[in-house]
């Protein structure tokens, strides 16, 4: 199996589960602006779930240009974190239907931050191939991999608080997909070509 069939499958799931959100929303019965206000909390939800998919997905991308081997490690690493990422337009809509519930907000975030595990272990798994040789890994890929294990602690977070404060744990989950477009200029200092 070549890495490109992992690609193309990994591809093909998100373009499903962004599919499956996008027809959650469902289009108001009337053409009035009061019809639309009502939508607000589905659509947010839908926002913050599809930059959250997106920018999986773009770090997917990158991320498995740098494998050396679709391996069985590989592979199940790869279904684990598509697994829990197929489980988003269902936690979209319950979020969206209930935005102020603790519980849908909560599993919200339990989602959130598996799938946040499910890439840092994809990760491990690649650098463990990439590296497995020099052993040196480069800062940019650990910087990555701790960002990566501070988003699964911040989605975590907003479990927790979404029992006592559901807006805290909303601040959580807008500011962890937000951090990914916060410019990092030491992220691209040393990072090697793939393969290297």
């Amino acid at each position: 199996m070549e890495m490109n069939r992992v690609e193309s499958f990994s591809d093909g799931v998100i373009a499903v589960i962004i599919t499956i959100m996008v027809l959650e929303l469902k289009v108001p019965t009337d053409g009035t602006l009061a019809s639309l206000e009502k939508m607000a909390p589905q659509f947010l939800a839908y926002l913050l779930s599809y930059l959250t998919v997106g920018i999986i997905w773009a770090n997917h991308h990158h991320l498995l240009k740098g494998a050396l081997r679709p391996d069985s490690k590989l592979i199940w690493s790869n279904n684990s974190l598509l697994f829990w990422m197929s489980l988003i337009p269902f936690v979209t809509a319950y979020l969206a239907a209930n935005p102020g519930q603790p519980f849908p907000v909560a599993a919200y975030g339990v989602v959130m931050a598996m799938m946040g595990l499910g890439f840092t272990h994809l990760r491990q798994v690649i650098l463990k191939q990439r590296y497995a040789s020099c052993g040196d890994v480069s800062r940019f890929q650990n910087r990555m991999q701790l960002k990566n294990v501070l988003s699964s602690a911040g989605y975590a977070a907003g479990i927790g608080f979404a029992f006592i404060n559901v807006w805290v744990s909303y601040a959580f989950f807008v500011a962890i997909p937000a951090s990914y477009f916060l410019p990092d200029p030491s992220l691209a200092v040393d990072e090697p070509k793939a393969g290297g």
